[in-house]
């Protein structure tokens, strides 16, 4: 013989006995970046496919070797796409080649922003070197989001004690706590914003070396939301 509890069973819906109460709990916050990323593209062009390549392979590693004196300052470095191109002319009915055009795109994350404005600059004045950024943002694994979640947890109960004490009672538990997401509002890599360094050099050597630029970092802004629901005591209606 099976035997009888007097629990009631775990309905998935208030009741007289056990009334239920949904909230959702939001946090915003606003803090500081923690790294900032800048995009690099190196540039060759020639009539001659050799002399186009070893121009571009040459100023990659100009590139390359300034960006790695700053240590560890920077915390990645990767090479993103290469290519060298023909560029085509038409005389008549033929097609003869009239230059070749080469490009290399670097990014550099740096976690140094005082760093940052100097490298910038130091690239911006390389031959042929376009800089596009900086793009800031937090790391993933950032304190600040799981702040955000912690708040939007308190703010989750604190709303629902609130409904409670407005029908005379309190809560009894936690039925269930969903995580509707944190998310950082600014994208990992966007397209450049407005306002972002851009630079393209000319041929021509600086004579002298450029003041670095004063960059001032982006405040980023952390969401983070949850859906929760209690179970209250009978409230006396």
């Amino acid at each position: 013989m099976t035997p009888t509890t007097d629990q009631p069973a775990d309905l998935p819906y208030g009741t007289p006995r056990t009334p239920r109460v949904a909230v959702r709990g939001e946090a915003h916050l606003e803090v500081d970046p923690e790294i900032a990323r800048i995009g690099i593209t190196v540039t060759a062009r020639g009539t001659d496919r050799r002399t186009a390549l070893d121009d571009l392979t040459r100023r990659n590693t100009t590139v390359l070797d300034l960006i790695k004196t700053y240590g560890d300052t920077v915390e990645n470095l990767q090479t993103g796409t290469f290519s060298i191109t023909p560029q085509l002319t038409r005389h008549g009915r033929t097609e003869r080649v009239r230059a070749y055009h080469g490009t290399v795109h670097i990014t550099a994350e740096l976690t140094d922003f005082t760093a940052l404005g100097e490298l910038t600059t130091r690239l911006a004045d390389l031959e042929l070197t376009q800089v596009d950024g900086p793009w800031w943002a937090l790391r993933p694994d950032s304190p600040a989001h799981t702040l955000a979640r912690r708040q939007a947890v308190r703010e989750a109960v604190q709303r629902a004690r609130e409904y409670a004490d407005a029908l005379g009672t309190h809560l009894a538990a936690l039925v269930e706590l969903a995580d509707i997401g944190t998310d950082d509002t600014t994208p990992f890599f966007p397209p450049a914003p407005r306002g972002a360094v851009r630079s393209f050099a000319g041929t021509a050597a600086p004579e002298q070396d450029a003041a670095p630029l004063d960059l001032e970092p982006q405040r980023q802004t952390v969401t983070a939301r949850v859906d929760a629901r209690f179970t209250m005591h009978p409230p006396q209606l």
